[in-house]
């Protein structure tokens, strides 16, 4: 019997040994510095020069999206003077962005435009650039690719001068952050990327006023300015550079699944990076798997799918409330009276058709039965024999005039497109 017991005894112990170190490993993962659960973007990287401090996925392949505008304006400079005038083409009218709508034949010096491509991303303006430089954009992509290479950025190749999703683009948050580099040594982009908000004009005289994206401006007046970025391949991205003390640290973010999450990213990226550039530890480089993948993907699906509930919550009720003031406004605009009479009785029959809980709106088989029975005249619930008589609220009856013109009547909808009067 002892036997057994101990037998039984040196088992519980061995599991609680076993549990204790897996609780113990995974608590020591969380903590870890560099580890997954600090920053969600697929790809990171954090430079002071050339020298690379923090990096998660540095050399993975992602779309850049609106990053690439930040090529775009250095190609821009490179041939044509600040001052010059472009006109707007049909085709860069076309790409309507989510912020600004440019017009066929508007015309913008070139530093207007680049506070449209830089500031807020507009689409159009990076078109419009291209065909002032090279006439067509496949010309003007050719330079984009050779500015790249020159740029040691051999893992990047672009196809359009905006971002916009198409295949055989890719970058990698390395390249990224040598092309974010290279472009603070532009004074006007420079400039441009550190605005926070700007008035501009066409000019044919139509004002914009611009606030650029970039939120880690408001929050950081370290950050010297950064170029954002999304589609729904690329998710969020963000090149930026920030001053801290006599270094500039030039960092890119590649594919978080939320804005919201691409600054804390960015935030810790730069945290980190200050600590071990003051610190002169050693670089923290790291590389994920597919699981971590897994993890933003099923977090990003869970969260649109409660905005589309909420949304849908929302729609029914502005759509029932438009079906009940619609109800009311039938029946009310019939009555005699003067304006102010019929406001009043509009409005006493809105309230009392909410007291009443008008959900049978939507149609349920009830209301439905109801409402065929009114159509064809088979209601038997109405007293026809009594018309002067009208129920107030609290059960309380009170006789009408002979005519019955001076007592509101009450209306009952019974369904979405029915709606049946009654006298009790």
């Amino acid at each position: 019997m002892d036997g057994r017991f101990l037998s039984k005894c040196r088992v519980y112990v061995v599991l609680s040994i076993v549990i204790c170190a897996v609780l113990l490993t995974v608590n020591a993962f969380a903590k870890t510095p560099g580890v997954y659960p600090e920053i969600t973007a697929r790809a990171a990287v954090i430079m002071d020069g050339d020298k690379v401090l923090y990096a998660k996925n540095p050399t993975m392949k992602q779309p850049p999206a609106s990053t690439t505008k930040l090529v775009t304006a250095m190609v821009v400079l490179d041939r044509m003077n600040p001052n010059d005038i472009v006109t707007i083409s049909g085709n860069a009218a076309k790409l309507h962005g989510a912020h600004v709508a440019l017009r066929e034949g508007e015309r913008f010096y070139v530093k207007d435009l680049l506070s449209l491509l830089l500031m807020k991303s507009v689409n159009g303006a990076a078109l419009a650039l291209a065909e002032a430089v090279s006439g067509d954009e496949k010309d003007f992509v050719m330079l984009m690719n050779e500015k790249a290479l020159s740029l040691g950025a051999t893992n990047t190749r672009f196809i359009n001068s905006h971002g916009l999703p198409g295949e055989g683009q890719y970058i990698t948050a390395y390249d990224l952050a040598a092309i974010m580099k290279k472009s603070l040594e532009y004074c006007l982009i420079k400039e441009t990327i550190n605005t926070k908000t700007k008035k501009i004009a066409s000019l044919e005289g139509r004002q914009f006023t611009l606030a650029n994206t970039n939120k880690l401006l408001w929050s950081d007046d370290d950050l010297v300015g950064g170029k954002t970025g999304y589609t729904r391949e690329a998710r969020h991205c963000l090149a930026f550079a920030a001053e801290k003390g006599e270094n500039t640290l030039v960092a890119a973010l590649l594919g978080d699944g939320r804005r919201s999450d691409l600054w804390k990213s960015a935030r810790f990226v730069l945290s980190k990076g200050q600590d071990i550039s003051s610190t002169h530890a050693k670089p923290v480089i790291y590389y994920s798997n597919i699981a971590d993948e897994k993890e933003i993907k099923t977090a990003k699906k869970s969260s649109r799918t409660g905005t589309v509930k909420k949304y849908g919550r929302k729609k029914h009720r502005v759509e029932r409330d438009k079906r009940i003031d619609a109800i009311a406004a039938s029946y009310m605009d019939a009555e005699n009276g003067d304006a102010q009479q019929t406001i009043a009785k509009k409005s006493s029959a809105k309230k009392k058709l909410k007291k009443s809980r008008i959900h049978t709106l939507k149609g349920t088989t009830k209301s439905k039965a109801l409402a065929r029975k009114a159509a064809t005249g088979q209601h038997n619930n109405a007293k026809k024999d009594a018309p002067c008589r009208t129920a107030y609220k609290g059960g309380k009856t009170k006789n009408c005039t002979a005519d019955g013109s001076s007592i509101p009547q009450i209306y009952k909808a019974v369904s979405a497109d029915n709606a049946v009067r009654f006298y009790n």
